[in-house]
């Protein structure tokens, strides 16, 4: 294995990793993780915790899968691109539903969800090299 391939890998492990972690504090304290720039208040009602699990369970299920693969060393490609499409979903709720978030919720998510789609293919694409 080359050095660049060992640091794609590590990489991979990296961000796969950091989000199941993120999937699971979701799971666990849904609220305390989207009230601050993401829900706000909203995030204390079991309206937004049921999505909010269901959200942590999809992270830790489809990023967990895909850590599983990339350290059996097989392919993770539709992993990686499911993880994308769900990230642009993600977007894509924020900005149609941007009025009734709180001031700046919609960017600050349009950024977060947007930057981890893009990290996410640029680590995917280091993967298939």
């Amino acid at each position: 294995m080359s050095d660049r391939d060992v640091k794609a890998r590590s990489a991979a492990v990296a961000l796969l990793s950091l989000r199941v972690a993120y999937g699971a504090a979701l799971i666990v304290a849904p609220a305390k993780v989207a009230s601050k720039r993401w829900l706000g208040p909203g995030a204390s009602a079991a309206a937004a915790r049921v999505p909010l699990r269901g959200l942590g369970a999809r992270e830790v299920a489809l990023h967990g899968l895909a850590l599983a693969t990339v350290l059996r060393g097989a392919s993770a490609r539709t992993l990686f691109g499911a993880s994308i499409a769900g990230d642009l979903a993600d977007v894509g709720a924020a900005v149609l539903d941007r009025d009734g978030l709180p001031e700046g919720s919609a960017i600050a998510t349009a950024a977060v969800a947007g930057g981890s789609a893009v990290l996410t293919a640029a680590v995917a694409a280091a993967l298939e090299r």
